[in-house]
C-alpha cells in the first residue's frame, strides 16, 4: 500500500470494465442504435441503447459544433464537442427536450433520478480531421497515425452516483449488472465509443456523400475513449477506505489463488506465454511525454525482456511454478514489472478467480461507528501497528507538510495547494491519515483517559482518525501506507491505481497531477460481442506470420 507501488498497477480481468463486457456477453444483452439525428455539421442528438434480461439503459449523445479555440481538458471549461447523460430506460421526446436543455449545461445544467451518469468529450486535436479526411477521400487512416494517439474522442469527466441530481448508487446497487463499482460509468463510455465511431464515419460522408468510406474493422477497434483525470479522482481513494481494501483484497486474494497452485497444466502455461508475449509488444507501443513515465516504461520493457528471456529456461512442471514465477518476479524485476507480471499471472486463470469480482463492491454507510467503549491501550495499539510507518516521520518539518489539500469553490472539486506559499490552513481537507493518526498517537500517550469515548470528549478533534483508525484494524487495505502532503508525493500514484481497477492502460501524465489514459481500446464493439470474445481485447494481437 506504498504510493510507488500503486503508481505501477496495471489493469487485470478483475477491473471494471472487463466484468461489465463478460457480463454482456454472458446474459447476451442487446443493444440498438435508436436515434441518430445529426447534422451535416455534427450538430444533433443520438441514442444507443443496452437491453439486459430485466432493464434498458440509453445513452443519450448531444453533438456540437466547437470553435477550436473553446475546446480544453479542464474541468473549469464551459463547452465541449459531446455531452452525454445514461438513461434508465428508454427516453421519450419529452425526456430528450428536457436533457437537451441541461446536459449540454453539464454542471450549470440539472438532471433528475432517471439519469444514472452525466459526461462529456472533446475531439482529438491531432486525429479526428485527419480520420475525417482520409475517410473523405476514400482513404483508410494510417495506422501509424491512429497507434500515436489511440482514441479520437478524450472525456474530460464521467460523473454518476448522485451529482447534479443523477440517481444515487443506492437506488441501483440491487440491480445484478451495476453491482460492481463505477458499472454505470463504464456502460457509459462503452456505448460512448460506439457513438464517436458512428459520427466520425457520418461527418466523412457528409463531406464527400458518395465517396466516403467506413473505417475498416481492424482499425476500428484499435480506436479506445480517451479520458483525463485530475486531482479530483485521488481523494477517493482516502474517503472510500473500505471499498479501497475490497479492491486491493481482491486482487491480493486472486495472486495468492494462482501462487497456491501446485501445478501448472500445459496449456495454462503456453497461454500465460502468450500473453506476456503481448504484454512485451504493449509495453514498446505505450508512449509518454513525461520524464517519470518515460523511466518506468524503460523499466517496463527491460523487465519484459528479462522475462521472455526467463520464461524460455523455467521449469513450469516443477511444484507450485507460479509462486516460483512471482519469487523470482519480486527478486528480478522492477515495481512496474511485478506489477505486470500479476495482471499475466491472473490472465488464464479465470476460472479460479473471477468470482473474486462480487466482493469488490461495499457498504460504507454501516457497521464503521466509532467503537467508544475500547480501551484506549487498544486504540494506541491500532495506530502503532496501522501507522507505525507515520510515527516515525518528523511532522514538524516542512517537506513533511509541504503540500494542503482543499476544495475549490467554484468547481467544488478537490486541489492541492502549497502550505507554505498559500493562505489555505483554514480550508484544509481531513486527507492525511499518516499525520493526522501521528498527532492522534501523541495525544493518547498524553491522556489518562480510560475508554476511547473519553479520549474523544476531551479530544473531539481526533474522532475522525479514531474512527479510520478502528476500520483499519479490521481491513488491512484500508490505508495508503504513505505521507500525501509531503513535497515529494506524485497525485499521479494514486490516480494510476483507481484507473487500474478501471482497467485503463497507457497512463500519459501530463504533470504530475492529472493524467491521459485510453479505455476500451481493441474491445469489441456493441454490435461484435455476440461473435467475437469479450475478454481477449487489453493486449494488442501477436503479428501473423508474414505481417
Amino acid at each position: 500500500m506504498k504510493l510507488a507501488r500503486l503508481g505501477a498497477f496495471h489493469q487485470t480481468r478483475l477491473s471494471f470494465m472487463r466484468q461489465l463486457l463478460r457480463r454482456m456477453k454472458a446474459e447476451q444483452w442487446r443493444f440498438e442504435k435508436r436515434v441518430f439525428d445529426i447534422d451535416s455539421n455534427g450538430i444533433g442528438h443520438a441514442v444507443y441503447v443496452a437491453h439486459t434480461p430485466r432493464h434498458s439503459y440509453s445513452l443519450i449523445a448531444f453533438s456540437h459544433d466547437l470553435p477550436a479555440d473553446q475546446r480544453s481538458d479542464r474541468v473549469i471549461a464551459t463547452a465541449w464537442d459531446a455531452t452525454f447523460t445514461l438513461f434508465d430506460g428508454i427516453p421519450d421526446e419529452a425526456d430528450i427536450a428536457r436533457l437537451a436543455e441541461n446536459v449540454p449545461k453539464q454542471e450549470a445544467g440539472r438532471i433528475s433520478e432517471r439519469e444514472l451518469s452525466l459526461s462529456r468529450a472533446n475531439r482529438s486535436v491531432r486525429l479526428w480531421d485527419y480520420v475525417v479526411g482520409r475517410l473523405a477521400a476514400g482513404k483508410q487512416p494510417d495506422a501509424r497515425k491512429i497507434a500515436e494517439v489511440g482514441y479520437l474522442m478524450r472525456t474530460t469527466a464521467v460523473y454518476g452516483s448522485g451529482k447534479f441530481g443523477a440517481a444515487d448508487r443506492d437506488a441501483l446497487a440491487d440491480r445484478p449488472e451495476f453491482r460492481a463499482p463505477f458499472q454505470v460509468e463504464m456502460l457509459s463510455v462503452y456505448l460512448t465509443r460506439a457513438f464517436v465511431m458512428d459520427i466520425v464515419e457520418h461527418m466523412a460522408r457528409a463531406r464527400a456523400p458518395g465517396k466516403a468510406l467506413a473505417l475498416d474493422p481492424v482499425l476500428r477497434r484499435r480506436f479506445g475513449i480517451g479520458n483525463s483525470t485530475g486531482l479530483g479522482m485521488a481523494p477517493f481513494l482516502i474517503t472510500h477506505p473500505a471499498l479501497l481494501n475490497n479492491w486491493v483484497a481482491a486482487r491480493e486474494e486472486a495472486l495468492r489463488r494462482v501462487r497456491a497452485l501446485p501445478e501448472a497444466p500445459r496449456a495454462t502455461v503456453s497461454a500465460f506465454r502468450h500473453t506476456a508475449a503481448r504484454a512485451r509488444i504493449h509495453a514498446h507501443g505505450w508512449r509518454s511525454e513525461h520524464p517519470g513515465q518515460q523511466a518506468k516504461l524503460e523499466d517496463l520493457r527491460a523487465d519484459m525482456l528479462a522475462l521472455t528471456e526467463h520464461l524460455a529456461t523455467a521449469d513450469m512442471t516443477a511444484p507450485y511454478p507460479w509462486d516460483r514465477l512471482w519469487r523470482w518476479g519480486e527478486a528480478t524485476l522492477s515495481l512496474e514489472g511485478q506489477e505486470q507480471l500479476v495482471s499475466l499471472l491472473l490472465e488464464p486463470h479465470g476460472d479460479l478467480v473471477d468470482d473474486l469480482c462480487e466482493t469488490m463492491s461495499a457498504d460504507e454507510e454501516d457497521n464503521w461507528r466509532i467503537d467508544g467503549a475500547m480501551p484506549l491501550a487498544d486504540l494506541r495499539a491500532i495506530v502503532e501497528d496501522v501507522y507505525g510507518w507515520a510515527l516515525t516521520i518528523d511532522w514538524s518539518a516542512k517537506p513533511s507538510q509541504a503540500r494542503i489539500w482543499y476544495t475549490s469553490e467554484e468547481k467544488l472539486e478537490p486541489r492541492m495547494g502549497e502550505r507554505f506559499e498559500e493562505p489555505l490552513n483554514p480550508y484544509e481537507q481531513p486527507l492525511c491519515p499518516g499525520r493526522d493518526a501521528a498527532l492522534m498517537h501523541a495525544a493518547l500517550t498524553a491522556s489518562d483517559a480510560p475508554t476511547v469515548a473519553e479520549f474523544l470528549l476531551r479530544h473531539p478533534e481526533h474522532r475522525h482518525i479514531a474512527r479510520r483508525a478502528q476500520i483499519a484494524a479490521q481491513i488491512p487495505y484500508a490505508e495508503i501506507r504513505d505521507n500525501t502532503i509531503d513535497a515529494s508525493v506524485m497525485p499521479i500514484d494514486m490516480l494510476r491505481m483507481k484507473l487500474s481497477f478501471f482497467g485503463a492502460c497507457h497512463f500519459d501524465p501530463r504533470s504530475d497531477r492529472w493524467v491521459r489514459i485510453n479505455m476500451y481500446q481493441n474491445a469489441p464493439f456493441p454490435e461484435d460481442l455476440a461473435r467475437n470474445a469479450a475478454d481477449d481485447w487489453t493486449l494488442p494481437r501477436l503479428p501473423e506470420v508474414g505481417e
